[in-house]
């Protein structure tokens, strides 16, 4: 049975600058989402994501290419048929996108105008989408009484107010402090686990995609550079600008940073070569350094090192200082290489 829930075939999208110039805001971008997946989509400004995104549900319309919910393909639908069909794929914004002038229970029935349901059914839809998101107590609150937190709920409980499979958030926590966008993105999860409802993320926060998602994919003017499982990626990305991403979520950078200005502060000497070590979901277990050290009769010092927990498994990042004569060091850099862990040794363009 196909589990595939999203699928966008060779999606392009151009917009029209002005008479002269056009810019391709997406380029014959391919991708498959699964039912009840957590899917992240991240790049820098300007990478094509936020445009993407809105294909989804034809708030764009590609140039050319197909969008397919459930295999049906959306940019075929007429008008009427599409309103139908966009009301099952909910949306959550950035800056909320809340009317001022309605209540939190205004806000949150908006979507309701049109259906078919009595006022004692809207009533309970909304009691539960209230008590859904933690906001029991604000159902009479204007916008300009919450805060971003109790805001982006609101945004969150408009979006389900449809019963969606699906929920499409663009940069839903970047206005929001790290103890919101915690609490925001574990309200996600528990949507997605308890409704099993499909989440496609936009985001350029690498710890917002290391919480939340079961698959990443990269992109990079206008195209998606790269595409993996979350661990995957943090443990075996291919990509410059992936492991860019992948550094802002952990110290490492601060680490050789440090080690650019003020390399003796680590220890670190003229001669020493200092290298950046990956370990995998199986060589965190093993007794990497120590057994280097004695077979080749050298000094390892580390620097920097960090074990944290990926898509439910263990990756592990080490900065360490070779010292001693050059050809076992040399040696040692060549086994290590010839292994299964991936090591990068810093020029001088680094740190030496």
């Amino acid at each position: 049975m196909d589990n595939t829930h999203i699928k966008l075939i060779d999606v392009s999208k151009t917009f029209d600058a002005n008479t002269a110039k056009q810019v391709r805001a997406v380029k014959n971008v391919s991708l498959s989402v699964n039912r009840g997946e957590i899917y992240g989509i991240i790049g820098f400004s300007g990478a094509g994501k936020s445009t993407l995104v809105r294909l989804i549900n034809l708030l764009e319309r590609p140039s050319s290419g197909q969008v397919l919910i459930n295999g049906e393909d959306l940019t075929l639908l007429p008008k009427k048929e599409l309103l139908k069909r966009r009301k099952r794929i909910g949306m959550i914004f950035q800056h909320f996108n809340l009317m001022q002038s309605r209540t939190v229970e205004g806000n949150i029935t908006f979507p309701l105008r049109g259906q078919k349901l009595s006022k004692t059914e809207i009533a309970n839809r909304i009691d539960s989408l209230l008590k859904l998101v933690g906001l029991e107590d604000k159902r009479d609150s204007y916008p300009s009484q919450l805060s971003g937190g109790q805001k982006q709920r609101v945004g969150i409980a408009r979006a389900l107010a449809n019963d969606p499979d699906i929920i499409l958030c663009d940069e839903a926590t970047s206005a929001l402090d790290p103890q919101t966008t915690g609490d925001i993105l574990s309200l996600l999860k528990q949507l997605n686990r308890e409704l099993n409802i499909t989440i496609v993320l936009i985001t350029h926060q690498m710890s917002v995609v290391k919480e939340m998602c079961d698959r990443v994919a990269v992109m990079d003017d206008g195209v998606i550079i790269e595409e993996d499982s979350l661990y995957n990626i943090f443990s075996n990305s291919k990509h410059e600008i992936t492991r860019k991403f992948i550094d802002t979520a952990s110290n490492i950078r601060a680490a050789i940073e440090l080690l650019k200005t003020n390399p003796s502060l680590l220890g670190v000497k003229k001669g020493d070569i200092v290298a950046r070590i990956d370990f995998n979901e199986k060589s965190t277990k093993e007794a990497v350094i120590s057994q280097l050290s004695r077979k080749h009769g050298i000094n390892i010092s580390i620097i920097f090192g960090n074990v944290e927990t990926v898509g439910g498994l263990p990756l592990g990042t080490l900065l360490v200082a070779f010292k001693g004569d050059e050809d076992p060091v040399k040696n040692a850099i060549e086994d290590i290489k010839s292994s299964d862990i991936h090591l990068e040794v810093l020029d001088s363009a680094g740190i030496y």
